[in-house]
């Protein structure tokens, strides 16, 4: 008999066997899944979902998606890397963010999240939560049909974009309310450092019954900052409806069939290289409606200034082109 023929294959067939029981340990998947049932032990398939965000995201492959199956709370998740997060129609998906941020974003510069579906939620007075979405770095996040509330720690905003890179923030179909306390924080801040450009794009956003609504400043960056609010509404927020601070270079703000109605001031414009654009818009019910601040609010056609406490005036009108 010769012994070499027989352990040589059998050696073989040894380290094949382990080679192939080892490597699902370490492969991440495309498409992972969540569910309020689940375990963080399993390995996040459809038929053995993960129980939170932050377990699915360690077996998820950078650019892949977790799914929600069902409904839950999957807890505060931190991002470094492009995901997808979706829930569409399969009930609540609840981020419960007590005394932490609800979501941190900070990927590389060629990263790209997506957030759609969620409840995002600061929890009680008692312990409440930092942000709802803190933005540090990456390309681009993109936010839909979610809801943001109740982040009411010092400074706190429903979204915190801060950018060190350029990079571009669009929201959709989402609302925000009871974020911020005191004297400041709110719905969504927007504030670059360094020399980074930021776009940002609302549609069909809601902000109700925050200390601000939205906050877009340049004042800490060398860049530029472009800000689009389309069919969006500022509503019974304490201090300002939207506001756009400059900074060193020329940033503007469109608002385009929007309204900010019944808060503290209702459009702000502050410093000599920040540009409102109202098109379509209503700013209703404010104590003060239009303030210039040394920026400057430009009126197109078609809006409605009325019923504001202290009466003003945009600093310059254009015809609808």
């Amino acid at each position: 008999m010769n012994l070499k023929k027989i352990v040589l294959p059998f050696g073989i067939a040894a380290a094949t066997v382990f080679l192939l029981a080892s490597a699902p340990a370490n492969a991440q998947a495309t498409r992972t899944w969540v569910s309020g049932v689940g375990d963080d032990a399993n390995p996040c398939s459809r038929t053995a979902p993960c129980k939170t965000f932050a377990g699915a995201i360690s077996k998820t492959a950078a650019g892949g998606e977790i799914s929600v199956l069902d409904p839950g709370g999957f807890g505060a998740v931190t991002i470094t890397k492009s995901i997808s997060i979706t829930n569409d129609n399969a009930g609540e998906a609840g981020i419960l963010a007590s005394g932490t941020n609800g979501v941190i974003v900070n990927a590389a510069a060629t990263d790209s999240v997506n957030l759609r579906g969620l409840i995002i939620d600061g929890g009680t007075p008692v312990s409440p939560g930092l942000n709802g979405v803190r933005f540090i770095a990456g390309k681009s996040l993109t936010i839909q049909n979610s809801v943001v509330k109740n982040f009411t720690a010092a400074n706190a905003f429903g979204i915190l974009f801060t950018p060190s890179g350029s990079a571009r923030l669009t929201i959709r179909d989402t609302a925000f309310y009871n974020n911020g306390t005191g004297g400041g924080g709110g719905a969504i801040s927007v504030k670059p450092t360094g020399s980074a450009f930021a776009s940002v794009t609302l549609s069909r956003v809601t902000m109700d019954n925050n200390i601000n609504g939205l906050i877009a400043d340049a004042s800490t960056t060398a860049g530029s900052l472009l800000t689009t609010v389309l069919d969006s509404s500022a509503s019974a927020n304490n201090l300002n409806g939207f506001q756009l601070i400059g900074g060193a270079a020329q940033s503007s703000m469109n608002l385009d069939r929007s309204a900010s109605v019944n808060n503290n001031n209702g459009i702000v414009s502050t410093n000599g290289t920040s540009t409102i654009n109202l098109s379509r818009s209503t700013v209703s019910g404010n104590s003060l409606g239009l303030s210039a601040g040394g920026g400057a609010i430009v009126s197109f056609s078609s809006n409605m200034f009325d019923n504001n406490f202290a009466p003003s005036s945009p600093t310059n009108t254009k015809p609808g082109q």
